[in-house]
């Protein structure tokens, strides 16, 4: 069985070694299944023979073998361009030929380009990102769409065979083209922090291999484009996320919610770089949605405690939000600021209209968010009826917890 370190390494070297296949090779399709091959080998090999000296090097010649075997059967004239390649050992554990390292760039800012490239439907362009760069599974993506694993596996695998029928170039698009394929590579880092700050399955409520490398991501997008104040929003709301994450789980690994947290846990540097972020980029950009979303974080951030959150600031920017990007998200968040200021039940007002959304109805969001107003409304059997309906229908078990905790305590058989 693979361990989770090595799952981890694995999950943080795919992007990069994809990226080296294709700035050398092209051919994105062919390159993603041989580097596919080549985690195989290594979740198989590395537990039992150790790591090599080198596992990235590792990955990119197991890899290469794989590939321009391939080429050797569908292609003979092929043979004497690889001839070097594949007189090395399938598993050898040398360094890489001298350009491994991307010449004046990072190749996974690249490859994320290249997933998002016009030619694909926008839903494609973020799956695609999210397996080849993000190095989430089908079934995780699946389950952030809301939509069959199966159907996630055809959007895929038809989203790969696009990038190659269009030809795609493994390089950085022109600016006009970049301006084009920014919202999407903006949406997909976004997506991709969120898995790693709040799994959407399993036993662990942080994935901070994902949540490292969407921010690692954001700073390289930031450099790229300095001037860009949705860039710097989006890497703000990052770290001002990021920076509660010691403090989000207890000594037994339960989750501890943002009112409850101790707050001397957060960490303070993410936060005041977070907080500079948007405050700079406000002062000179067009709000937009990453950007609102950073300020209201930093709202949060900047309160001592829970109980002095400046409340109706945060409502105000919520309207913003929902004004320049809505869906049903933004309003389960905007339902519990409402609350806070005006009452529970006109939180719970704004939620109605979700029921009939095909996005949220029966979504454990949904449900969760409609139990807390409950509870804080003092409606303790309904609030408990929908915890246990919340718990029931989430896959994370941090989550699952919790809610069941919250039900437990409202039925007598918990601390209140």
């Amino acid at each position: 069985m693979t361990s989770p370190a090595v799952e981890d390494l694995l999950r943080t070297l795919a992007p990069q070694v994809l990226g080296v296949l294709v700035r050398r090779h092209g051919q994105f399709y062919a390159c993603e299944d041989a580097v596919q091959e080549a985690l195989l080998a290594a979740a198989v090999q590395w537990p039992e023979q150790g790591l090599p000296d080198h596992p990235r090097a590792w990955l990119v010649t197991v890899a290469t073998r794989r590939l321009t075997d391939e080429w050797r059967g569908e292609h003979a004239r092929r043979a004497r361009e690889v001839a070097v390649a594949v007189r090395q050992p399938a598993y050898a554990t040398v360094a890489p030929p001298a350009d491994e390292e991307p010449p004046g760039g990072d190749d996974t800012l690249r490859l994320l380009f290249l997933c998002c490239h016009p030619a694909l439907p926008v839903s494609a362009q973020v799956a695609l990102t999210l397996r080849a760069v993000g190095g989430l599974s089908t079934a995780e993506i699946a389950r952030a769409y809301l939509v069959p694993e199966a159907a996630m596996s055809q959007r895929i695998r038809r989203a790969k065979q696009r990038i190659e029928a269009a030809g795609a170039r493994f390089t950085l698009p022109s600016p006009a083209d970049r301006d084009e394929r920014l919202g999407a590579v903006l949406r997909v880092l976004y997506l991709v922090f969120n898995e790693g700050y709040a799994a959407s399955s399993g036993e662990a409520l942080h994935r901070a291999e994902l949540t490292a490398e969407a921010i690692r991501l954001a700073r390289e997008l930031r450099r790229l484009l300095p001037d860009d104040g949705e860039v710097a929003g989006l890497l703000a709301l990052m770290l001002l996320t990021d920076a509660h994450r010691a403090a989000r789980t207890g000594p037994d690994g339960e989750l501890v919610p943002l009112a409850e947290q101790d707050r001397g846990r957060w960490d303070r540097a993410a936060i005041e770089e977070g907080v500079a972020l948007v405050t700079e980029a406000l002062t000179w950009s067009s709000p937009g949605p990453y950007q609102v979303q950073a300020a209201i974080a930093a709202v949060h951030a900047e309160a001592p405690t829970a109980g002095t959150t400046d409340w109706p600031q945060i409502v105000s920017l919520y309207r913003v939000l929902a004004h320049l990007a809505p869906n049903p998200m933004v309003t389960l968040n905007q339902a519990v600021a409402v609350a806070m200021v005006d009452g529970p039940r006109a939180g719970l007002a704004l939620l109605e209209p979700l029921d009939a959304d095909g996005r949220t109805a029966g979504h454990h969001r949904l449900t969760a968010v409609r139990a807390h107003l409950l509870d804080l409304a003092g409606d303790r059997a309904d609030a408990r009826a929908a915890y246990l309906a919340a718990a029931r229908a989430t896959t994370s078990l941090p989550e699952r917890r919790y809610l069941q905790a919250r039900a437990a305590r409202l039925a007598g058989d918990g601390p209140r």
